[in-house]
């Protein structure tokens, strides 16, 4: 079956962040976001560690690294960048200061209960800033494929995993198509043309609401 790449995932979510935008981008595969912003916008990327304002990762050979994101990567810093300290960075989020953050997944349910860390042998065993990005964000995002790699659905009913959040999410952009939580609900917006409704259905582990037509999912062509 068809899908998108997670390069593809992550522009298809950035070309909702609206223009100056205050975003934290959740460490490892939501990384990928910031290189996608669309033309004529800019988002103003946080990082839990205390830099507002960072930029593209430098050059092989040019890191500094003192200047670091979450996740331990180099980053640069674009003008008017500042720096702080974790305490602070944590009231900004805690305070509703980020307009979005964006995060990986193990399961998004329908009610919009997030699950994104786990107590197994080869994960870090606490759930870190994530419960405090969460509920502090104005919107949650969820990049993520739409199945495990053993084929499970990541789009439940109920999440069985240890809990990040309660009904937090509000959009999710998967391998195979977009899908807003309403009222409860997961209400498709988009999917991949090549994947019928009743394919992307028996994938999904709750039931997909229609609420008007249903979008194509563009397939960008990335290097």
């Amino acid at each position: 079956m068809d899908k998108l790449t997670n390069n593809q995932i992550a522009w298809r979510a950035a070309q909702d962040i609206a223009d100056g935008a205050y975003v934290n981008l959740g460490i490892g595969f939501p990384e990928m976001v910031a290189r996608y912003q669309p033309p004529g916008r800019e988002a103003i990327f946080h990082t839990e560690n205390g830099i507002l304002n960072f930029g593209e990762a430098p050059a092989a050979g040019e890191e500094d690294w003192d200047l670091i994101n979450a996740g331990k990567k180099a980053v640069t810093l674009k003008p008017g960048a500042s720096f702080f300290h974790h305490a602070d960075s944590f009231a900004m989020v805690r305070g509703g200061h980020l307009d979005v953050a964006i995060l990986g997944a193990y399961e998004v349910a329908a009610n919009g209960d997030l699950a994104n860390w786990s107590t197994g042998p080869k994960h870090v065993p606490a759930v870190g800033g994530a419960m405090d990005l969460v509920h502090g964000a104005k919107q949650v995002a969820v990049i993520s494929d739409h199945v495990t790699k053993d084929g499970r659905p990541k789009l439940v009913e109920t999440c069985t995993l240890p809990l990040t959040g309660l009904g937090c999410v509000t959009r999710v952009y998967t391998s195979l198509a977009v899908v807003d939580i309403r009222e409860g609900h997961f209400v498709l917006r988009e999917k991949l043309t090549t994947v019928s409704l009743d394919e992307l259905q028996a994938l999904t582990g709750a039931r997909l609401h229609l609420d008007g037509p249903v979008d194509d999912l563009m397939v960008p062509e990335l290097p």
